[in-house]
């Protein structure tokens, strides 16, 4: 029973440790910018093993030398009560877990028809002596679309220290490190760490990366239909590189770009 407790204690004592490690890194944040976040190293590794070279584009721009149109639209297309909240949207948090069990729920029912067909297929196919189809990959192997409901602060968050895994566990340090960006940072601090660390396509992390490579200028000369396409790509900026000019993106975007006057800058 002694051995359970000293487990246990040692367990609390280390969760206790990571919290202030990651206290201590927010609060070094106040005055020196980060130089690279988990995410973006977990990406070096990844294009390292893929691809054997590492292609990379980010430059750092201080919260002023960014387009406040840029500014707009991202809060616009990822969080428009930014200003507002303390790190988290429980209303929105709720809303995207319904609307992803409904989306599995759809998908589950999806798969189990279409594992239905084929295995009607197949007892057609062998009762008239013929070769049996080939199951239907794209059916049996779809997966629903997940929505987010993550704030700019837990995105954030998320990128800044944590792994891409989906568990309870690190959703809950996410939660742990969001309040405590909010305790210790300004909105603007947190918005200007964020833009310039987020990935806009593959190797391509920040603001000022991104409006180089998509439009050939500055972060700070961003007008606001480029930053409304620039904030349509967060969500899936690897998908959206590919066609960055798309009639979505574009369409989208201009959608952004209409609302900006609307939106509330911290």
């Amino acid at each position: 029973m002694r051995n359970v407790w000293r487990i246990v204690v040692l367990i609390v004592l280390g969760g206790l440790s990571l919290q202030l490690y990651f206290l201590a890194r927010i609060a070094l944040m106040t005055v020196v910018d980060p130089q690279s976040t988990t995410f973006q190293r977990s990406e070096v590794f990844r294009l390292a093993r893929d691809n054997h070279q590492v292609l990379w584009s980010q430059e750092w721009r201080p919260y002023d030398e960014i387009s406040d149109n840029l500014k707009r639209a991202v809060i616009a297309s990822e969080d428009a009560n930014f200003a507002d909240h303390s790190g988290v949207e429980w209303d929105a948090l709720e809303n995207a877990w319904k609307r992803n069990n409904q989306a599995q729920a759809r998908v589950d029912k999806a798969r189990a028809q279409a594992q239905a067909r084929y295995e009607r297929a197949v007892a057609r196919a062998q009762a008239r002596g013929r070769k049996p189809p080939e199951p239907p990959a794209r059916a049996l192997g779809a997966t629903p679309k997940v929505i987010g409901g993550s704030t700019i602060t837990q995105q954030l968050a998320k990128n800044l220290f944590l792994s891409g895994e989906r568990n309870f566990l690190r959703k809950g340090q996410e939660f742990a490190i969001t309040f405590m960006l909010e305790g210790l940072l300004s909105k603007e601090r947190i918005l200007g760490v964020y833009l310039n660390n987020v990935e806009w396509g593959e190797g391509i992390f920040g603001a000022q990366a991104a409006a180089r490579h998509y439009f050939r200028v500055d972060a700070s000369q961003l007008s606001a239909t480029p930053a409304g396409r620039l904030a349509v790509m967060l969500p899936a900026p690897k998908r959206f590189e590919k066609n960055p000019h798309s009639a979505y993106v574009a369409g989208r975007g201009a959608t952004i770009a209409a609302r900006l006057q609307g939106v509330e800058l911290p």
